[in-house]
């Protein structure tokens, strides 16, 4: 059985994240620049594969100052580590819209097996006549464990960046 190839609609997706900041507000950012590819056998997606790298020189948070620390060597050291990548290992469906997404991911050359939950959006055929699908995966994961560990202090106790990092991910596909 021929695989059907999915490549990412990069108009109409988007990876955003969120990590406490002095413990009590959030700061949000997104990464502008990824890819993503992905193979299934027919319109099932349930054992599909996904591929997925971005460029970490890409990650924003709207704040110029702390967007040039995270590309320093105290947190993801883009020089040296420039990209960060998915590889899927399972792709199980739970139900009609409910999926688990389970791979293989790297960040600042440390790779690390994460699950995500998954909600697949449908399937259409756009007014182009695309045949598209979409899926919304959230998740969440400890920078540390990446290797991700600057920090500080505060005065009135704890740390000034969260060590959870909240996903909420948007990825529509066209089928190829």
């Amino acid at each position: 059985m021929a695989k059907i190839k999915w490549i990412l609609d990069t108009a109409h997706s988007e990876i955003g994240f969120k990590v406490k900041h002095m413990m009590f507000t959030n700061v949000s950012g997104k990464l502008q620049n990824f890819n993503a590819l992905m193979e299934t056998n027919i319109d099932v997606f349930e054992n599909g594969t996904v591929e997925f790298d971005g460029a970490i020189n890409s990650l924003t948070t709207n704040n110029k100052d702390r967007d040039a620390h995270l590309m320093s060597p105290d947190f993801f050291d883009a020089e040296q580590f420039p990209k960060v990548t998915f590889e899927a290992t399972s792709f199980i469906k739970l139900d009609e819209v409910n999926y688990k997404l389970t791979g293989n991911l790297t960040i600042k050359g440390i790779t690390q097996e994460v699950t995500f939950d998954t909600e697949f959006s449908g399937l259409l055929k756009d007014p182009w006549g695309k045949i598209k699908t979409g899926f919304i995966i959230t998740g969440k994961i400890n920078r540390k464990d990446w290797g991700l560990t600057w920090n500080a202090a505060l005065e009135t106790g704890g740390m000034l960046v969260g060590d959870d990092v909240r996903l909420d991910i948007n990825l529509q596909f066209i089928k190829q």
